[in-house]
């Protein structure tokens, strides 16, 4: 590494803040922000998230609830609030960010209204609010639970950017002897996947609550990622992106583990609880659910057949029964695995 860097990691929810305390035992000056005075107080006093039990944080890292004061002076910005949020925090963030920040968004989603991804709505909101400046923005992810990200376990992870020199400074940035980050030209395709397969974790989960195996479960993985390849190439993104660390590898990890709010909603659900209760025994943001409106008018737009995540939207938002839904996968008209 070069140099320390300045960085300010806006959000501090489990994935936020495990990349905050990342950056610091890199060695970097890490602020963290959050709009919620009483989570910024317990951070600051026990250095412990509640959500990242026997976790400890450095208390080299400085905590606030001022916009200006996180954004002020820094090398880089990690947007890292659920995606419903990214816009709103834009706005709050816009005012206090100079020509040429560098700005990363670790959340996955597509904002419904708009059809946006992430880093496009960061764009949008600058482009309206601060129309004399450009700023540099880099998606980062992959297959990257906050839980084991925070307890130094080895993991993989995709800097995209239009910006190569952006792309390779957060990827130097991140990188130390447990995260390998690569870079990747393709943010379409980047945020596409991160936002898709949290869709496909939530079908996995309804099939596992169900009591299915796992044969189920891959079929969902494959299927899933044959229809995530589909939407993304009508969209003019890169195929090999989807066979990448954001495609298939963050699709692996949301679909079958234990520390995934995808799966473990979908998996509730399965099992018989609703929507609302199945949210409310996770305790923390689903964006699956969140993607799904989104991921339907996206069909449309693109004219792609996406049955895996209509089958999830029917369940979601129009309370039809699991079982029914996944024997109407079975049941559709035969076709040939590649088309």
């Amino acid at each position: 590494m070069d140099r320390s860097r300045r960085i300010a990691v806006i959000g501090t929810g489990t994935w936020g803040i495990a990349l905050a305390r990342m950056l610091a035992v890199n060695g970097h000056d890490v602020a963290a922000w959050s709009a919620i005075p009483a989570e910024i107080e317990r951070l600051k006093t026990t250095h412990t998230h509640q959500n990242l039990p026997g976790v400890e944080f450095p208390e080299s890292i400085y905590f606030t609830t001022d916009m200006e004061e996180a954004c002020k002076d820094r090398d880089v910005l990690v947007f890292a609030v659920p995606s419903v949020f990214v816009r709103s925090t834009a706005e709050k963030a816009a005012p206090f960010i100079p020509d040429g920040q560098i700005i990363v968004d670790v959340a996955k989603g597509i904002e419904p209204d708009t059809l946006m991804t992430m880093t496009e709505i960061i764009e949008d909101v600058m482009k309206k609010m601060r129309p004399e400046i450009s700023v540099r923005l880099v998606a980062l992810s992959g297959p990257t639970h906050a839980e084991e990200v925070a307890r130094d376990m080895v993991t993989t992870i995709v800097s995209a950017s239009k910006d190569s020199e952006a792309a390779h400074i957060v990827q130097e940035i991140f990188s130390n002897s447990v995260m390998r980050v690569y870079t990747n030209s393709d943010v379409k395709g980047v945020e596409i996947c991160g936002a898709m397969k949290n869709i496909m974790a939530l079908a996995s989960g309804v099939a596992m609550g169900m009591g299915y195996g796992d044969n189920m479960k891959a079929a969902i993985m494959t299927r899933g990622l044959a229809e995530i390849t589909r939407l993304g190439r009508a969209m003019g993104c890169d195929e090999r992106t989807f066979a990448g660390l954001a495609g298939i590898g963050d699709l692996i990890v949301t679909a079958t583990s234990v520390h995934s709010r995808n799966n473990r909603c979908g998996n509730l659900i399965g099992q018989g609880k609703s929507v609302k209760e199945a949210i409310e025994e996770v305790g923390m943001v689903v964006e699956g659910i969140n993607a799904v409106p989104a991921a339907m008018e996206l069909s449309k737009k693109y004219n792609v057949e996406l049955p895996i995540t209509e089958a999830v939207s029917r369940v979601v938002f129009n309370d039809e029964s699991p079982s029914q839904l996944l024997q109407s996968l079975m049941d559709r008209t035969f076709t040939d695995e590649i088309y």
